[in-house]
C-alpha cells in the first residue's frame, strides 16, 4: 500500500467479519484497518463502488471511519482505526445505550446522499433469483410466507419516510464506542433507505425488548410515535426475512469458517414466530394508521 510503502509493517487478522477479511495493520505505532473483499460477494448484491462512496460520505459526519487509501483494482480499503471497545448485544441493552444509538443514527442519516438506494423487498427478490440459479438451500416454507412479506411492504409504504443515508446491516459489532459517540463501521450494504429500517434492524440485532425499542424510537424522533414504532418493528422482522437468504447464500459460497446454516435457520425461526403473533397484526394496523 502506498500509505506505508518502505516502512516496517505488522499485520494481524481481526475477528468478527462475516463477509470479508479484515486486518489490523501497525506501522510505527500507528494503527489502521485493512479490508479485503470476500469470495463471490457480488452474489450478495454487494457493490464495491457504492461501499467506498458511502463510507466516505459517512466519514464526513464523524460517525464512519475515514478512508485512508483505496485500491480499486483489488477493492482493498485502508480505513481509520477507531480506538475503543466493539459493542455486543449485551453492551447495547440499556436505556443509555439505546439513546446513544439513536444519536448516532441521526448523525449518520444527515450524511451526504449515498450513491445508491437500498430496498430490502427488492433485495429479497434478487436473492431468490440467486437461490434458484445456484441451487441454494433455504428454509422449508420460505416462499409460503412471501404473501406476508407483501403485506409488510404495503404497511410500511403507506406512510413511508423520506429516504436518508442508511447503514442497513447493523450487527452489534459494527458499533465501536470511541468514548464520545458510537461510531458505525462496515458500509457494504449501505444505501438510501427509510430511517425506520436502520432502527428496526438494530433493535433486532441487539435483541431489544419492547421497552428498549420504545426508547430507541422516541430518542430518534424526539417524541413517542406509535406509527413509526410499528413501522420500525415491521422492518425488524424484514431484516430477519432478508438476512435469512443472505445467510443461506453465504452457506453455499463463503470460505469463512462460520455456521451460516445455524445463522439463517435461527433468523428464519425468529421471523416466523413473530409473524404468527397477534402483536404482528397490531403492528400492521398501527403502521397503516
Amino acid at each position: 500500500m502506498a500509505l506505508w510503502r518502505g516502512r516496517k509493517v505488522d499485520v494481524s487478522p481481526l475477528s468478527g467479519g462475516l463477509t470479508n477479511e479484515n486486518y489490523l495493520v501497525e506501522v510505527n505505532g500507528e494503527r489502521y484497518v485493512m479490508r479485503l473483499p470476500g469470495q463471490s460477494t457480488e452474489l450478495l448484491s454487494i457493490d464495491r463502488e457504492n461501499e467506498v462512496y458511502n463510507t466516505k460520505a459517512a466519514a464526513e459526519t464523524g460517525i464512519g471511519p475515514r478512508v485512508l487509501e483505496h485500491v480499486p483494482d483489488l477493492d482493498v480499503m485502508v480505513l481509520e482505526f477507531i480506538p475503543g471497545p466493539t459493542m455486543s448485544a449485551e453492551t447495547l441493552q440499556s436505556v443509555h445505550m439505546a439513546r446513544r444509538m439513536a444519536s448516532s443514527f441521526k448523525t449518520l442519516h444527515s450524511a451526504p446522499r449515498f450513491l445508491r438506494d437500498f430496498n430490502m423487498f427488492r433485495l429479497i427478490e434478487y436473492y431468490l433469483r440467486i437461490v434458484d440459479e445456484h441451487g441454494v438451500v433455504i428454509p422449508r416454507g420460505y416462499r409460503d410466507k412471501l404473501p406476508v412479506v407483501a403485506e409488510i411492504e404495503r404497511a410500511v409504504s403507506m406512510h413511508a419516510l423520506p429516504s436518508v443515508p442508511c447503514h442497513n446491516d447493523l450487527l452489534c459489532e459494527n458499533f465501536i464506542d470511541d468514548g464520545e459517540s458510537l461510531r458505525i463501521v462496515d458500509y457494504e450494504l449501505s444505501g438510501n433507505n427509510d430511517p425506520c429500517f436502520d432502527l428496526g434492524n438494530t433493535a433486532q440485532e441487539a435483541i431489544f425488548g419492547e421497552d428498549l425499542r420504545e426508547v430507541l424510537c422516541e430518542a430518534y424522533f424526539g417524541r413517542p410515535d406509535p406509527r413509526q414504532l410499528a413501522r420500525m418493528n415491521l422492518f425488524a422482522v424484514m431484516s430477519d426475512v432478508g438476512w435469512t437468504l443472505w445467510g443461506a447464500i453465504q452457506a453455499k459460497i463463503s470460505t469463512i469458517d462460520y455456521d451460516f446454516k445455524g445463522y439463517y435457520a435461527s433468523r428464519w425461526a425468529r421471523a416466523v414466530a413473530v409473524m404468527d403473533t397477534d402483536r404482528f397484526q397490531i403492528w400492521l394496523r398501527e403502521a397503516t394508521g
